[in-house]
C-alpha cells in the first residue's frame, strides 16, 4: 500500500488559474485552460497524485524534472502493477530515464514540446508504438509470434508530438473483444478496487492504471462499451467521442464502424486536454470531423441546475440489471434532481416518437456487430496457423458473420442495409428526444464487477445470467452500451457511486451528436458536487 495519498498533496496544488503562456496549438499547451498552480512537493512520491493538468504545470515551470516524474511513476508501477496486471510490455527503466533526461535538456534549452512534455504514457495494446510489440492480446503467445512495431499509430504520433514518453502498453482482451480484460499473452487484469474482480474491458488495463495513479491520463477504444464499462467499474471518467472526432488510419474509411478512440482521465479537465490532443482532422480519414480540437480546452463551467435529463435506467425492465446497479445509479439520479436538474424516466427508446422500439435493439445490434467485427477479424480467423489459438468470443463474431445471427446463412447486403435503416430510425427517435432533453443517462453496465474466478478456481469470462435471465452471448450483459454506439453520439462515463459491495459503478451520459464538449461540461459539474474520484480511493493507494 502506498503511504502517499491525494489528500496529502492538496496543500501543494490548488485550483487557482495560471496561464502557461500563449503557445500555438492544443498539442502544445492550450492557452485558454485555467491551469492550476503547483508547488514542488517535499516528498517526490506525491507527483503521481497530481492531476494531468497539475503535472503539466509542474513540468513546464520546472518545479519538478522529467526524470523525477518518470522515477515517481515507475516506482508506483513497480509497487502496484503486480497486484492488478494493468500495464504490460514495459520498456527498461534505464531507457525511460534516459529519455526523461533528454526531455529535461530540451526544456532547459527552451524547447517545450507540449502539455504532455515528459509524461510517462502507456497506450492500449492495440496501437503501434515504434519499438514495442503490439499483441492485441493475441500475438505473442506461444505459436503466434510478433515483432516490435516499426512505426507509430496516428494516435501515438499525436501524443508523442505533445511530449509524452511511451513506457509500455495497457492490457486488453484478445483482439479487443469483450468487456473483461484477459488474454493468453499477458493474463487477466484485476479491478483497482478489488483485484479479484473484473476490471471491465476492453480498456480495462487503462482504467485500472489510471485509478491506481500509475498513469496521469490514458487512452482507450470503444465498440461495445470499452470506454464506459472499465471507467465505470474503476471510478474514473471515459469518453466515447462522436464518430469521426478522433481519426484512425486503416484499410477501410467509408463504413461507419462501431469502434472509436477516446480519452480516460480522473477529472473532466484532464479528459478534455487529452481529447484536444487526440482529436482533429486528418486528410487520410475522410469522415473526420473538421472542428478545431482547441474547442475542448475551453469547456465552460456550468452546473446541473436547469439541465433536462432523460433517465433510461433498465428501459422499463427490458434490460436485465442487477438491483445494486439500479440502487447506486438511481441514488445518483436523485442527487441530480436535488441539485436542480429536471429528470424524467424513459422506459422506451421511442417514447418521444419514432419507430425504433426496445425490441429492435438487440437484433439490430447483432447484425451490426457480426457484420463489422466478423469482417475485421476474418483475416485472423482465416489463417490456419492462427485460428486454433482464437478464443470462443472471436469465433462467435466471425462465424456469426459467416452463418448469420440465426444460422441460416451469411449476413447479406440486404440485411446490412436493413440494419442501417434501423440505426437511422434509432437516431431519429433520439433526435426527437433531444428536442426536450439535454442529455440521456443510463448505467455503464448491467452488473457490478464480477469475480475473475469461480468457487472452483476456474476463470470466469462473462456473466452467464442476470437476475436469473440467461445471457445469450458473451456480450449480452453489456447491451446497455449498444445505444450510444449505434447512435455514433458522444457518450461519457462518469462515476455514479459505490454499492453495498464497496465497488463502483458509473453513469453513461449521451449527448447530441458532435456535442462532445457538452457531456464533458456535465461531468465537470457532477464531479464538483460528488468528488467520488478524490474521496473514494482504492485500498491499494488509500492512506
Amino acid at each position: 500500500m502506498s503511504a502517499i495519498s491525494r489528500r496529502s498533496v492538496v496543500a501543494g496544488a490548488t485550483a487557482a488559474g495560471v496561464a502557461l503562456g500563449a503557445l500555438s496549438s492544443a498539442a502544445q499547451a492550450a492557452p485558454d485552460v485555467a491551469w492550476p498552480t503547483v508547488e514542488r512537493p517535499a516528498d517526490l512520491r506525491r507527483i503521481v497524485w497530481w492531476s494531468a493538468a497539475e503535472l503539466a504545470v509542474a513540468i513546464r515551470q520546472r518545479k519538478v524534472s522529467c526524470v523525477e516524474v518518470m522515477t515517481a511513476y515507475l516506482d508506483q508501477i513497480d509497487e502496484l502493477n503486480p497486484h492488478v496486471n494493468a500495464i504490460v510490455a514495459r520498456r527498461p527503466r534505464a531507457e525511460l530515464l534516459a529519455e526523461a533526461a533528454e526531455k529535461d535538456r530540451l526544456l532547459a534549452a527552451g524547447r517545450y514540446q507540449g502539455w504532455m512534455h515528459g509524461f510517462p504514457q502507456a497506450v492500449k495494446d492495440q496501437w503501434n508504438v515504434k519499438g514495442i510489440p503490439t499483441s492485441v492480446g493475441f500475438f505473442g503467445q506461444p505459436g503466434v509470434p510478433v515483432a516490435p512495431a516499426t512505426s507509430d499509430a496516428l494516435l501515438v504520433e499525436r501524443i508523442r508530438a505533445a511530449g509524452a514518453i511511451f513506457i509500455g502498453k495497457t492490457n486488453l482482451p484478445e483482439l479487443g473483444l469483450g468487456s473483461h480484460t484477459y488474454n493468453k499473452v499477458y493474463g487477466t487484469t484485476g479491478n483497482a478496487y478489488d483485484p479479484t474482480k473484473s476490471a471491465g474491458g476492453s480498456s480495462g488495463g487503462a482504467a485500472v492504471a489510471l485509478a491506481l495513479r500509475m498513469l496521469p491520463v490514458a487512452d482507450g477504444s470503444d465498440f461495445f462499451g470499452s470506454l464506459r464499462n472499465p471507467p465505470g467499474w474503476n471510478n474514473v471518467l471515459g469518453l466515447r467521442p462522436s464518430f469521426g472526432r478522433v481519426p484512425e488510419l486503416g484499410g477501410e474509411q467509408f463504413v461507419q464502424h462501431g469502434g472509436v478512440t477516446g480519452p480516460i482521465a480522473r477529472n473532466a479537465l484532464d479528459l478534455s486536454l487529452l481529447l484536444s490532443t487526440m482529436a482533429g482532422y486528418d486528410v487520410r480519414v475522410p469522415l473526420t470531423i473538421e472542428e478545431d480540437p482547441e474547442v475542448f480546452t475551453k469547456v465552460r463551467r456550468t452546473s446541473l441546475r436547469g439541465k433536462k435529463i432523460a433517465w433510461m435506467a433498465d428501459l422499463g425492465g427490458y434490460l436485465p440489471t442487477q438491483p445494486e446497479v439500479l440502487e447506486v445509479t438511481g441514488a445518483a439520479i436523485d442527487k441530480m434532481r436535488a441539485l436542480g436538474a429536471t429528470v424524467d424516466r424513459i422506459d422506451n427508446l421511442n417514447q418521444a416518437g419514432g419507430t425504433f422500439t426496445n425490441a429492435d435493439l438487440w437484433p439490430t445490434w447483432l447484425v451490426f456487430r457480426h457484420w463489422i467485427s466478423g469482417n475485421l477479424n476474418f483475416p485472423v480467423y482465416n489463417n490456419p496457423a492462427w485460428k486454433p489459438y482464437l478464443k470462443p468470443e472471436t469465433l462467435y463474431e466471425v462465424e456469426g458473420m459467416l452463418n448469420g445471427i440465426d444460422g441460416s446463412g451469411p449476413i447479406t447486403a440486404q440485411q446490412a442495409w436493413n440494419m442501417s435503416v434501423k440505426r437511422t430510425a434509432l437516431y431519429q427517435s433520439f433526435r426527437l428526444l433531444f428536442e426536450k432533453y439535454d442529455f440521456v443517462l443510463l448505467p455503464t453496465a448491467q452488473v457490478m464487477p464480477f469475480d475473475n474466478l469461480d468457487s472452483a478456481g476456474n476463470e470466469v469470462h462473462w456473466p452467464a445470467e442476470i437476475n436469473g435471465v440467461p445471457m445469450s452471448s458473451y456480450h449480452r450483459w453489456m447491451e446497455v452500451t449498444a445505444i450510444g454506439t449505434l447512435l455514433g453520439a458522444p457518450t461519457l462515463a462518469m462515476p455514479a457511486g459505490f454499492g453495498s459491495s464497496g465497488l463502483p459503478i458509473g453513469l453513461q451520459v449521451i449527448g447530441r451528436n458532435h456535442d462532445d464538449a457538452g457531456v464533458i461540461e456535465l461531468a465537470a459539474a457532477w464531479e464538483r458536487e460528488t468528488r467520488f474520484v478524490e474521496d473514494r480511493l482504492p485500498s491499494l493507494v488509500a492512506p
